[in-house]
């Protein structure tokens, strides 16, 4: 059975308290539209932050219900496709970003799609690279802003976060409360002016619940590849917390050796920024999966 939600149904911060806006089983596909980090509030170069409505920026839309779910469970997200429904929106502003220091004027671009890239400016014409910026469940405790990045999920910026990915998350509540947005048509690891190409969005996924006992989330398994996420206030605090969740890993749940963990980390792992300009900055370990399957590994099908 198909499920849809539409981007009018959308919420702000992750909760508990949030209302169902959709019930689905376990095993069901699900089709929802999404809008852009801004809401669709930048439509010309002429928009400006000074017209935005903050309160309206990083919509999630959601959230939905996962029946069968319930806190300590491990949630997989089948991401069947991740695709960008129209022109892209760029921003550059004074003291915003990681650039922020180096940008004396604030400057809206608009970016057109055609066929399978993004044009910018028409000058440099790059290829499509769809991903979510936003994803994840309401946490146990409190609220999270959709801009803030957590255990829970929320604004990891991941750019492995796209069509056929598997995102494993540990449910906060019963239901889990999903919901995802902030879509990039293209966007490079680091975020660093504060956006990618923002633009709104459909995604296809199927929620699962699966019996990983120790798995570290957020956890993300390609076609070729784990990696865990990791959100924390600085850079040095933020890589040292993934290199722990990606050991852990390859110890506890995957059964590698502590010295062969270690040493392969550092011979075939990556350490990647996914963004450095949210609250909190996010990193990712990356691990061969084929590495893992020498020592007879596999994550469950």
């Amino acid at each position: 059975m198909s499920h849809e939600l539409t981007r009018d149904k959308a919420f702000f911060a992750f909760s508990r308290e949030l209302e169902p806006q959709l019930r689905v089983a376990l095993g069901e596909e699900v089709r929802m539209t999404t809008h852009d980090c801004f809401s669709g509030q930048l439509k010309t170069t002429a928009d400006t932050l000074a017209t935005l409505d903050w309160s309206i920026t990083n919509p999630a839309t959601g959230p939905v219900y996962i029946e069968g779910t319930k806190p300590g469970d491990i949630l997989r997200i089948d991401l069947h496709e991740v695709r960008p429904l129209g022109p892209s929106v760029m921003i550059a502003v004074p003291e915003v970003g990681a650039l922020g220091h180096l940008i004396t004027q604030e400057e809206t671009a608009i970016l057109d799609t055609r066929d399978d890239t993004v044009v910018f400016k028409d000058k440099v014409v790059v290829p499509q690279r769809p991903m979510l910026g936003v994803i994840g469940v309401a946490p146990a405790e409190g609220e999270v802003p959709n801009s803030t990045p957590g255990v829970h999920g929320g604004n990891m910026d991941c750019t492995l976060i796209t069509s056929g990915t598997k995102l494993y998350l540990t449910v906060g509540v019963e239901g889990a409360l999903f919901g995802c947005g902030d879509m990039h048509a293209a966007m490079g690891d680091g975020e660093v002016v504060v956006c990618g190409a923002e633009t709104p969005g459909e995604v296809r996924f199927t929620p699962d619940v699966v019996d990983i006992p120790g798995l570290p989330t957020p956890f993300i398994e390609t076609s070729d590849l784990v990696a865990v996420v990791a959100a924390a206030e600085s850079t040095d605090a933020a890589y040292k917390m993934a290199l722990d969740m990606m050991h852990g890993f390859l110890t506890r749940v995957a059964g590698l050796p502590v010295n062969d963990a270690a040493m392969l980390m550092s011979l075939v792992g990556d350490l990647r920024f996914c963004q450095v300009v949210d609250p909190l900055v996010t990193v990712r370990f990356e691990f061969p999966k084929k590495v893992l399957a020498a020592y007879g590994y596999s994550l469950p099908a």
